[in-house]
């Protein structure tokens, strides 16, 4: 019967589906079919979610990726026993669209994302291990390096000469910032057994280079025990740019 759920003693009880929306102070927490809670964003917070879940044994809870914000309270839930599960905002973004729940510029929700949760269901994933966090946390340095060289390259080109010299050392810098951190992911990647044979596996699909297989391995962190078409869902898009039918070039 969906929606609900048979417990132990052959009872029907309602399913109930969690959406949490993580900012920097808050945690914003919906439930279907009904109910809303917030807390603050710390241990105190945390606790009060928990305790709160813990009473309706909820079915699956839905967070958003926030750029690191939802791994604490994810990491306790999980750690409790709940099938909690961090989706990629885009995905939820796309399904509220489709189903006339969100605006072209309106905010995610915890209504939202109880909603994606209860209709889509998303299989709860293995929470990343100390070591993928690490490989996770080197490629965010790696963007923030490819952002602040373009953002320079761009002053450059119509930079007044006094700022000319200040504009080139800082771009040398964040060059040689991004080869040895891109040394530091290969390092990384070769020194675990495991990811250097699903590295080797991913770099011999073409147009798969080594900044797609490092995304693919922190994000991924059950990459190998699913299928193509599995991994295809959970990334959301394909890595590779296309051009009439043929591959631009590896990432």
């Amino acid at each position: 019967m969906q929606g609900w759920a048979t417990t132990e003693d052959g009872m029907t009880s309602a399913q109930v589906f969690v959406g949490i929306d993580v900012s920097k102070a808050q945690l914003d927490m919906a439930l279907r079919p009904e109910g809303r809670f917030s807390a603050s964003n710390d241990e105190t917070g945390y606790t009060q979610i928990l305790e709160r879940l813990k009473g309706v044994s909820p079915t699956l809870v839905v967070l958003e990726a926030t750029g690191g914000l939802e791994m604490p309270i994810t990491g306790i839930l999980a750690a409790a026993g709940m099938p909690v599960v961090v989706v990629n905002p885009r995905q939820v973004r796309d399904f509220a669209k489709a189903t006339g729940r969100l605006a072209k510029t309106d905010a995610l929700d915890a209504q939202i994302l109880a909603y994606f949760a209860e209709v889509l269901r998303p299989e709860p994933r293995p929470l990343p291990d100390e070591q993928t966090q690490a490989l996770a946390a080197l490629l965010a340095r790696r963007r923030q390096l490819v952002e602040m060289l373009t953002a320079e390259k761009n002053r450059l080109s119509s930079a007044h000469k006094p700022v000319r010299k200040s504009l080139r050392t800082h771009i040398a810098w964040l060059e040689r910032e991004l080869s040895h951190t891109d040394r530091d992911l290969a390092h990384a990647i070769r020194e675990s057994p495991v990811w250097r044979e699903k590295d080797d596996l991913l770099r011999s699909v073409p147009g798969i280079g080594p900044v797609v297989t490092s995304t693919l391995l922190a994000n991924l962190p059950e990459l190998g025990t699913l299928t193509g078409k599995q991994i295809a869902a959970l990334v959301g898009v394909a890595p590779l740019n296309r051009d009439s039918g043929r591959l631009r070039g590896k990432r």
